[in-house]
């Protein structure tokens, strides 16, 4: 414990000396709310099926933070310590290979829940947010969410030989998902062709179930549940399948 606890905090360390990973989990989510909140409001509209504007982005862009933590910090991470042969060093080692991963997984969660944090309390203070859900669904669409996202982060991570070929990789997974699923803008705005394209992507169905458990909208949930419960499943399968120490 005590082993995984330093290490945990070692990667905690170097993962705030990231000034990309801080500035797109910690800052950018809470200033796109400041934003189009300010634009928006908090008032219902018609817009929103009767729901404010802040209400609706908010839980959409905890979408935005849970990709920045699985696509761009997750993955980047494992890809640059097997370029730098840390992790073959470690393989060697007594720790076991959950000890060398789990260091990882709970650092990129505990940031992630941070942004999410963050996020939330600006719009509590700012715009007067408001939560109408149940907190036990919430946070199970939450959890389903990363663990999601962080699995596909897993397989980039699996397939990138080095950290060059993982941020290409990672930047051509997160920016169409961005922009794509709704953790930016609305799907509602979008043609119905990039609409089609959309239902494609995991993160959609993550903000999609974020967005309603919020809300309290929880009927016929079935499809991005079964959605992110199949990514998560086939990612980690495959990475645990293609991942390389070397």
């Amino acid at each position: 414990m005590n082993v995984l606890i330093k290490m945990s905090a070692t990667e905690f360390k170097l993962s705030l000396r990231n000034f990309i990973y801080v500035f797109f989990a910690f800052v950018f989510p809470p200033l796109m709310l400041l934003l189009m909140g300010s634009i928006f409001g908090n008032e219902p509209t018609d817009f929103y099926n009767g729901h404010s504007a802040v209400n609706v982005m908010t839980p959409s862009y905890m979408g935005m933070v849970i990709a920045v933590c699985g696509i761009m910090g997750l993955p980047l991470q494992l890809a640059e310590y097997r370029q730098r042969k840390v992790l073959k060093r470690f393989k060697a080692t007594p720790l076991g290979t959950s000890m060398i991963m789990l260091p990882h997984l709970i650092v990129n969660f505990i940031l992630c829940i941070i942004g999410i944090a963050l996020l939330v309390v600006v719009g509590i203070i700012v715009f007067d947010l408001q939560f109408m859900g149940h907190y036990l669904l919430f946070a199970a669409a939450l959890v389903l969410s990363i663990a999601a996202i962080f699995s596909l982060g897993f397989l980039i991570a699996a397939v990138a030989p080095n950290s060059r070929a993982a941020s290409a990789i990672a930047y051509l997974v997160y920016f169409p998902m961005l922009f794509l699923s709704g953790a930016t803008m609305p799907i509602q705005m979008m043609p119905s062709a990039l609409v089609s394209v959309s239902k494609a992507l995991p993160l959609t169905h993550s903000v999609e179930l974020l967005n309603r458990t919020w809300i309290g909208e929880t009927g016929d949930l079935l499809i991005p549940l079964i959605v992110l419960a199949a990514v998560t499943i086939v990612c980690i399968l495959v990475s645990v399948r293609l991942f390389r120490w070397e």
